[in-house]
């Protein structure tokens, strides 16, 4: 039976603190690196993304302008999983003002996230099956706008589910050191609806419809190709190009599903009402951020070579500089 001496606090001179979960050393090392790890790669795999897709204009194509949007997302939520780690043995020990920014910050990602997926789907959905109508119906000036609609709600909607807890931080919790928010019972409910089940719903659905007209498509290229013209080579080329993209961002849409529903599905039963960040579920749901860059890594070729030329630009950027720092050296 454990006594009090035993008991370990978040602030070890105070007994009103919470309880430090207490793990054999070797497991709290593991997990510290392995969320260490998986936060640095979650943010560097994604800065690359943002800086290919902003830096080469040929790369501002609408489709690619969303990837951005889910770049910067997952970019700020590799950012918070620095702070979650102080969260693994149950000790928040930077205040309640900070939990409560915390939180909001990380819903906000979460949200446009999710928005962006959903924007993801409708872009693929026109390309697919209205691929004349496509390039006056999703131009790259309309698809800004409509990311910036996303963030500006998500920032909206947040501030309104989170009210509570903005205006009294720290206000739910039980003990110094607990990091917690609490969302009403009518909240939880709408935000299962708006960031879950609304969502999904579009999603698959969008996806299904773009997976017949895809798998028709495939159907007529491979009953006519034996007798296409040279002439329409590039038409069958482009519906190629369509049907892989559809490919990809069908990846990344399967792999954002299986991160986000045992999040909500936990969330649906009531057992979140209280969220912590520590748990499992949260902790899968921010390992998508880590899968996109990922993906994008494995199926598409222009994020490769924007690799490449970066590095190689900036291997050919220190060598000029160490270049000028031998020639002043020899002025000497």
């Amino acid at each position: 039976m454990a006594t009090v001496d035993d008991v370990e606090f978040c602030f070890s001179n105070l007994n009103s603190s919470c309880r430090r979960i207490v793990r054999p050393h070797s497991v709290s090392v593991l997990i510290y690196i392995t969320l260490s790890s998986i936060s640095v790669m979650t943010v560097n795999l994604n800065l690359l993304v943002i800086i290919s897709i902003s830096h080469f204009r040929k790369l501002h194509t609408p489709t690619n302008l969303l990837l951005l949007s889910l770049a910067i997302s997952d970019f700020f939520v590799g950012i918070l999983m620095i702070f979650q780690l102080s969260l693994i043995d149950g000790c928040w020990l930077f205040g309640a003002l900070l939990c409560i920014v915390y939180y909001y910050l990380d819903f906000i990602f979460t949200s446009a996230s999710i928005g962006t997926m959903v924007l993801l789907s409708v872009d693929r959905y026109v390309a697919v099956c209205e691929p004349l109508q496509y390039p006056t119906k999703v131009t790259a000036n309309r698809v800004k706008v409509c990311v910036s609609l996303c963030w500006i709600i998500s920032v909206f909607y947040q501030s309104f589910l989170l009210k509570d807890n903005l205006e009294q931080p720290g206000q739910y919790s039980t003990c110094l050191g607990e990091c917690v928010v609490v969302v009403s019972y009518v909240g939880s409910i709408v935000d299962v609806i708006l960031s879950f089940i609304g969502p999904v719903i579009v999603i698959v659905l969008m996806s299904l419809r773009v997976f017949v007209v895809a798998l028709s498509h495939a159907h007529s290229m491979r009953s006519h190709v034996a007798s296409v013209r040279p002439a329409h080579e590039s038409q069958f080329t482009t519906k190629k190009s369509e049907l892989k993209a559809f490919s990809t961002i069908s990846v990344v849409i399967v792999v954002f599903l299986l991160c986000i529903c045992p999040y909500f599905c936990v969330s649906m039963t009531g057992a979140d009402s209280v969220l912590n960040a520590s748990t499992f579920v949260m902790f899968l749901f921010y390992l998508n951020s880590l899968f996109n860059p990922l993906i994008y890594a494995l199926f598409y070729p222009w994020f490769r070579k924007s690799i490449k030329l970066i590095v190689t630009f900036q291997i050919m950027k220190d060598g000029s500089s160490d270049i000028n720092l031998l020639h002043r050296e020899r002025k000497r």
